[in-house]
């Protein structure tokens, strides 16, 4: 055969190789651009595997602080696919404390849509400062133990974690760590930094609940550095503590898509009374509970109201995923029967006496904070709501616990952007409620919001609708979209 046609052969045989490898999630590595201190992996999504980077820059713990250390940031950079490369887009992991590397690695979460927004750019798990691959600081163990078998009351509770706060910023300073550089502030100059490491002029961020606090706050760093935003589920950079009497609002919406399920109304005609009796019942007599240990003997644990307002709070979030569980909670306590509490309990911690912190997630609620009228509105309203202050616990108790770590009124205020920004919101989210989203997103004047009725605050795959929303936003399309239906979830069995 000629060599001539042995070449052409050839070059059909590797472009045939290029393609069964770029479909199946397997391209070389080498056929994109990498940056400094990159390393090409193998990200694995339960038993899919793509090909990535991994990467890490250096930035200032505190960059106020001259003397304060650098610490990484850690990436993994999965790269473009599509013809025309946009910007870097960089995921913003809510909490604050989340791993945008863990975000993209759970089976069966939002790995599909990271790999749909490789159309517009390369796609950047981000672990913030202080999360996943990028936490250095261990958690603190502080000494103060809650007693779990007493009955407790607010104060007594708020001082001894206002001592374990104390104690805790003595030790990660012994570890060599500066708390003042926890804030959402520093991590948007972060954002900043790993964009010029990039060497992009702008890059797209994509993010939910603490991730689109984080945009935002993004935006006052870096006006003139951000391309688009994605976000959902909004809280805004004075929403930290969320307002009682919009949790008490969420529980009416909760009412009326239950009542549209008629065996749903029928089990569940006012859960904002059975909710009421249940609190009043535990304020007046807390449930003794025996915990079975691993050697086999028992431990004594007082169920009180607040654990109960704790976890509703940890379950309200998503209608498709724990509120008919708690909504059967409720009545089966309403009817006297505590045999559930003691698995409850066990699976969601309450037993644990010790007070501990990761740093990063304490740090940035307590320097976020709430301005002096917000706080005034939330103790106000916290007195006769459902949920109290529980939704936010610890904050707003911990509110400017740590001396020089709040971030001011200045930052609290909204931020005014003609940046390209889509917001979703679904209306049954229990922890970022449409009113909230609306006044967060006030100063924005190039945004698309489109509503996802009836779904909660983790909304990004509940329909792949909102995919296609998302890549119709990203490719520069008007979006005609205003609301997307999804489904309600069965309450309760027909």
């Amino acid at each position: 055969m000629p060599n001539s046609m042995v070449k052409i052969y050839g070059y059909l045989l590797y472009l045939f190789l290029f393609g069964v490898l770029f479909i199946s999630g397997h391209m070389p590595v080498l056929a994109s651009k990498t940056y400094p201190n990159e390393k090409s992996i193998s990200f694995k999504n339960g038993e899919q595997s793509v090909a990535a980077f991994e990467g890490t820059i250096q930035v200032r713990e505190n960059r106020s602080n001259p003397n304060s250390r650098m610490i990484p940031l850690t990436y993994v950079r999965f790269p473009a696919t599509g013809k025309q490369t946009g910007v870097p887009i960089i995921y913003l992991a809510g909490g604050p404390g989340g791993s945008g590397i863990s975000t993209a690695s759970y089976p069966g979460f939002r790995f599909p849509l990271f790999m749909a927004m490789r159309e517009f750019g390369d796609v950047i798990a981000l672990d913030q400062r202080g999360t996943g691959k990028s936490k250095i600081t261990p958690r603190c163990i502080s000494s103060q133990s809650i007693p779990t078998n007493k009955r407790l009351f607010e104060k007594q509770v708020m001082q001894q974690y206002k001592t374990a706060v104390n104690e805790c910023v003595d030790y990660w300073n012994e570890q060599g760590a500066d708390i003042l550089g926890y804030t959402t502030l520093e991590s948007a100059k972060d954002i900043d930094q790993l964009r010029k490491h990039f060497g992009a002029q702008k890059v797209s961020l994509w993010g939910i609940s603490y991730g689109s606090h984080l945009a935002f706050a993004s935006l006052k760093v870096m006006p003139d550095n951000i391309d688009k935003i994605i976000i959902a589920s909004a809280e805004g950079l004075n929403q930290t503590v969320k307002l009682p009497a919009r949790t008490d609002a969420y529980f009416e919406r909760l009412q009326q898509a239950i009542n549209s399920q008629p065996n749903a109304a029928k089990a569940f005609p006012n859960i904002k009374q059975l909710i009421q009796r249940v609190h009043k019942r535990l304020d007046d007599s807390p449930v003794l509970l025996k915990l079975p240990q691993d050697d086999g003997q028992t431990k004594e644990f007082l169920f009180q109201r607040h654990h109960m307002q704790g976890l509703a709070s940890a379950m309200i979030a998503d209608p498709h995923r724990f509120v008919s569980r708690l909504l059967q909670l409720y009545s089966t306590l309403d009817h006297g029967i505590f045999q559930p509490l003691p698995a409850l309990v066990k699976r969601a911690g309450l037993d644990k006496p010790v007070i501990s912190f990761d740093m990063m997630a304490l740090a940035m609620d307590i320097a976020s904070g709430v301005t002096d009228d917000r706080l005034k509105l939330v103790e106000a309203q916290a007195e006769s709501s459902l949920l109290g202050k529980m939704l936010n616990f610890p904050m707003p108790q911990l509110n400017r616990s740590i001396k020089g770590l709040d971030l001011g009124d200045d930052f609290r205020s909204y931020p005014k952007s003609a940046v390209p920004t889509l917001l979703l919101t679904g209306t049954l989210d229990g922890r970022t409620y449409k009113e909230s989203q609306i006044e967060a997103t006030q100063g924005l004047t190039n945004l698309t919001h489109v509503i996802v009725k009836n779904a909660g605050h983790n909304l990004f795959m509940v329909t792949p609708e909102v995919t296609q929303v998302i890549q119709q936003f990203m490719r520069g399309k008007v979006v005609k979209t205003k609301q997307i239906n999804f489904e309600l979830p069965r309450f309760i069995e027909d």
